[in-house]
């Protein structure tokens, strides 16, 4: 930046070698440098000039714009083929034996940007070589993994739609969704809370019964299972596309560069040695942060003072030799354990406030029900269920979007507090934790529904409660299979749509405008007029952020794809679609919107492969347990063969229902006032005995096996994986 005003008109003119003397020439800090440099001004210009004599002294040539008025000067660098041949000899890099020239069609940038960065050419394969020749390896690696997962999901798209299909043509025939829709069965269930609602009839949730079966049928299992080994398939596809890259890209010899240390460790390093001169050795380790310090004391006392309270000196004098050990393996069991506690304790902070969202819109259900079930309209008393669920799953979603930027700043503050020796270990940290806390995020609500809620609800007059006055909420007579598939349809799309179409293109369009509109202003103001150059455009654009964001996005987007298909088989699909525009949305943005990033050479994703084999291992853990536990297809099995007459689903709806007895209802939780008359029992969905039994309202055989069974399927999976 100039900062002295000059009236002379802007030329060019090329110092090659040094055959022209340098003109230094007083300059600012570089533009968008976050702080403001300690060096003088009169260091910083003699610093230019000696990094300006290496680079003359090593063959470049260099031109420069004379002193201006104001604004921002550039000096451009230019390489002689000469110079590049020497350079790619000896790092060893594969070019051209003779000049290249320029061909007819363009550049690399304006291929690109008509070959990949177009959503007229969606139906055509990436030119993968051509990403990696301009943006290097470690984009073009990005670009290939992002193809191969989105030409991969294609298969399990159409199976997908397949099993949605099948539950459209099949609902008709459902024996479960006609009992639940029959209202000449007149089966009365219990109420929905204390006091203010009144009880109501199975058969106005039919729609919710028939929308359950499209995503909860036979065919399920299998695509679940297919899910599973698809997962598989993927990995290995990409590992042998991975290397097929390192061969045609010249990777298998790239050996690991020793990195360099990182400026923030190299000054933790220094101010450790001038603190290790200026103190006693007594106090060599305060160089830690307060933070750091605070906390190892804490904990050290802590230890100290609970175990000298169980063993005194003299007391441990007359101990057998082994019991001294022991006592001595426990004290140092017990310092490491409250270590790791107070180490780790922003990230069970963080723990602690996801789930403290995800029960604060549990909460918000609960209570929203009792107040809308006072509503005096039969009508918005039969919705208030679906109301509910509804308003609660757009709650949880835009929970989930804004505290996922919240832990993307404290992934990186509590890398920061680490102190990684080097950039790759800071990267590597970074994205773990940014994975854990956003992933954590992402899937607390969807893991809360799917294996939480209604688990412990309990029964009618023996119900949980939560502040002393609000009942736990519980699942509808169909299950919480659709509620899960609500709650994930909401929260991926929901995800996928604001991010792309807010984050990555409404926002970055209005701060455009914005600048273009700035730039025009200080134009107008401007007494020289000029035509800009290419370089004062590329000036002009963002900085890149690196590929970690991108990553991040997909490898979320793989877990909702896999962790819960059994629920959405039609994830995969949206998934498909996401994709298709998510590559040629960031083609542009490489393209067009952001600096041209610094080529950087690596051999594969790195830890994203090992985040990959994490999901693709759990997601068989939990599609087993969401067919097992959250569906219906295991009780429907053990009833169909076990205990229907005829060997039918028929029945199973009175089957899966257990009675009550509404004289047990304790003081004041029974409702005050009910417009369906005459209830002496009342239904809900367990499976206990009846009343009139010997040992009411207890687990009955029914229960514990369908219990067995499910279990049995769980284990079943896991092998047949």
């Amino acid at each position: 930046k100039y900062k002295k005003k000059s009236a002379s008109k802007s030329r060019l003119s090329i110092t090659s070698n040094g055959s022209v003397p340098i003109t230094i020439q007083k300059v600012g800090a570089a533009a968008g440098e976050p702080e403001e440099s300690k060096l003088s001004e009169e260091e910083k210009a003699l610093m230019r000039q000696e990094f300006e004599a290496g680079l003359l002294e090593a063959g470049l040539q260099i031109e420069r714009d004379k002193e201006r008025s104001k604004g921002i000067g550039f000096i451009r660098l230019h390489i002689p083929w000469p110079i590049l041949s020497r350079e790619a000899e000896l790092q060893k890099i594969k070019v051209a034996v003779k000049k290249p020239f320029k061909k007819c069609f363009g550049s690399v940038s304006q291929i690109l940007h008509e070959e990949w960065a177009n959503y007229g050419v969606m139906y055509k394969y990436q030119p993968v070589d051509l990403i990696r020749k301009y943006f290097g390896e470690q984009i073009g690696l990005y670009f290939a993994w992002l193809g191969v997962y989105t030409q991969l999901l294609i298969p399990p798209s159409v199976l997908g739609i397949i099993v949605f299909l099948y539950g459209i043509f099949t609902v008709d025939t459902n024996v479960p969704s006609q009992e639940t829709c029959n209202h000449n069965l007149n089966i009365t269930m219990c109420p929905l809370c204390d006091a203010v609602c009144d009880y109501w009839h199975l058969s106005t949730v039919c729609s919710l019964a028939r929308a359950s079966y499209l995503f909860d049928n036979g065919a399920t299992v299998l695509f679940a299972i297919f899910m599973s080994l698809w997962a598989a398939c993927f990995l290995e596809h990409w590992k042998r596309r991975q290397m097929c890259l390192k061969h045609t890209w010249d990777l298998t010899s790239l050996e690991d560069e020793e990195d360099e240390l990182r400026p923030e460790y190299e000054e933790a390093l220094q101010e450790k040695k001038a603190k290790i001169k200026a103190k006693s050795k007594k106090q060599v380790f305060n160089y830690f942060n307060k933070y750091f310090n605070c906390t190892k004391s804490l904990f050290l006392v802590i230890a100290y003072l609970v175990h000298s309270v169980r063993t005194t000196d003299k007391e441990s004098s007359t101990l057998p030799f082994y019991k001294k050990k022991n006592c001595q393996i426990r004290r140092l069991f017990s310092i490491v354990m409250l270590f790791n506690f107070f180490f780790l304790l922003p990230v069970c902070v963080q723990i602690f406030v996801t789930f403290s969202a995800v029960f604060g819109v549990v909460v918000y259900r609960i209570c929203m029900l009792s107040v809308w079930s006072m509503n005096p309209d039969p009508e918005a008393k039969a919705s208030v269920r679906m109301t509910v669920t509804t308003t609660g799953i757009i709650l949880n979603m835009l929970v989930v979007l804004v505290l996922e930027e919240v832990y993307g700043a404290i992934a990186v503050w509590l890398t920061e507090l680490e102190l990684p020796k080097t950039e790759e270990e800071f990267e590597e940290r970074l994205i773990f934790k940014s994975f854990f806390l956003k992933s954590m995020n992402a899937f607390a609500p969807i893991f809360y529904v799917a294996f939480f809620k209604g688990r412990f609800a309990g029964r009618p007059g023996d119900y949980v409660y939560v502040f002393g006055d609000y009942r736990m909420e519980e699942c509808a007579p169909p299950g919480c299979l659709i509620e899960l598939c609500i709650q994930l349809s909401m929260i991926m799309l929901g995800k996928q749509l604001i991010q792309n179409n807010v984050f990555e293109i409404l926002i970055p369009t209005i701060q455009e405008q914005k600048g273009m509109k700035r730039e025009e202003d200080e134009e107008n103001e401007a007494e020289e007029r000029r035509p800009k150059q290419q370089y004062h455009k590329d000036f002009a654009l963002e900085p890149f952020e690196g590929v970690s964001p991108e990553y991040m996005e997909m490898i979320i987007q793989y877990g909702f794809v896999s962790l819960f298909v059994a629920s959405f088989p039609l994830a995969p699909a949206f998934a498909l679609l996401n994709n298709v525009i998510e590559i040629r949305l960031d083609a542009s943005k490489f393209v067009t919107e952001i600096r041209r990033p610094d080529a950087v050479r690596c051999k594969d994703i790195g830890i994203w492969y090992n985040i990959l084999c994490g999901i693709s291992k759990f997601s068989v853990i939990t599609n087993a347990f969401v067919i097992s536990f959250t569906s219906e297809f295991v009780p429907k099995m053990v009833y169909k063969y076990m205990y229907s007459v005829n060997g039918t689903m028929s029945g199973f709806t009175e089957h899966s229902l257990s009675y009550f007895n509404v004289s047990n209802f304790p003081p004041g939780t029974a409702p005050s006032t009910t417009l369906i008359t005459g209830v002496t029992m009342c239904r809900y969905k367990d499976y206990r005995d009846p009343p009139w039994s010997a040992d009411p309202y207890t687990f009955s055989k029914e229960y514990w096996s369908v219990l067995a069974a499910r279990l049995a399927f769980v284990i079943f999976f896991q092998v047949s994986k």
